[in-house]
């Protein structure tokens, strides 16, 4: 990666265009960086990153480095996402080469797609560094093996926050042999179980909040379908926060907030024997 300022000349002594770099933050953990992202963050002169990306990852940056926040919450954002398109955009035709630094993977569901249409429609170079995704990073460190082969041949990801969540159809991505994972659905808990219910899954069907995953203050809490919603408001869960619907749920290292249920209902298990 290199450095290009808006006082370096291109042809005909207009500024030569910088590259907009989209690099995935990983779950949280630095340590679960990978080498180019933590190269690249190190090397950068403006890094432009969401609010869910850790502070330890942004002291990685140069202490010469500009730093702007586009932080996101429900309903409630720095700047909208056009807004953000345009600025990365604008800095990278004054010549400035930009990292858009943002949690998880900048594919899933980190609205990456549409900064490189517009990136690409504008003219402006474009590169995507991976990173280790929420679902992936928060569930290995919960020990949930997201696809097991007694258990779930199938995984989905799907967004619980957003327009017209009943209308959506999830039939059939839940179930027996399938595991579900819900991105942002913190707040709509007892939507999303209602739904699910709705469309045929059993009120019992183990469930699991991976709060602030792969970070030192992580939470994994288990309960079934019907008490999703409820189990929230208990535990006060926060965001950032996955949920993970299917029987891979038996297998986590978890808290159980319905233990006596869980003890009568999971089939045997070292961690479910030991409930008893």
């Amino acid at each position: 990666m290199t450095h290009r300022h808006a006082s370096t000349p291109g042809p005909a002594g207009t500024p030569r265009p910088g590259t907009v770099w989209l690099v995935g933050a990983g779950p949280g953990d630095p340590d679960l960086l990978t080498v180019k992202a933590a190269r690249i963050i190190a090397r950068a002169s403006l890094i432009v990153h969401d609010g869910l990306v850790d502070d330890a990852i942004l002291a990685l940056a140069s202490p010469d480095a500009r730093l702007i926040s586009v932080a996101k919450k429900r309903a409630r954002h720095t700047l909208p996402q056009d807004d953000i398109n345009a600025l990365l955009i604008a800095e990278a035709k004054a010549g400035q080469d930009v990292v858009r630094l943002k949690g998880g993977d900048p594919f899933i569901f980190g609205r990456g797609g549409e900064e490189v249409d517009d990136c690409r429609a504008a003219g402006v170079a474009v590169e995507v560094v991976p990173g280790i995704s929420a679902a992936n990073g928060s569930a290995a460190a919960a020990q949930l093996p997201l696809t097991h082969r007694d258990l779930s041949s199938a995984v989905t990801f799907v967004a619980g926050q957003c327009k017209g969540l009943t209308e959506q159809d999830w039939s059939g991505l839940a179930g027996k042999g399938r595991t579900l994972v819900i991105y942002m659905g913190v707040a709509t808990g007892d939507a999303i179980a209602e739904k699910l219910i709705a469309d045929g899954l059993s009120p019992d069907t183990p469930v699991a909040v991976l709060e602030k995953g792969t970070r030192a203050d992580m939470r994994t809490l288990r309960t079934w379908l019907t008490d999703l919603g409820p189990m929230i408001a208990r535990e006060a869960v926060v965001s950032p926060a996955l949920i993970v619907i299917g029987d891979v749920v038996t297998r986590a290292r978890a808290t159980d907030c319905l233990p006596t249920l869980f003890a009568q209902h999971l089939e045997p298990t070292p961690l479910t024997e030991s409930l008893a």
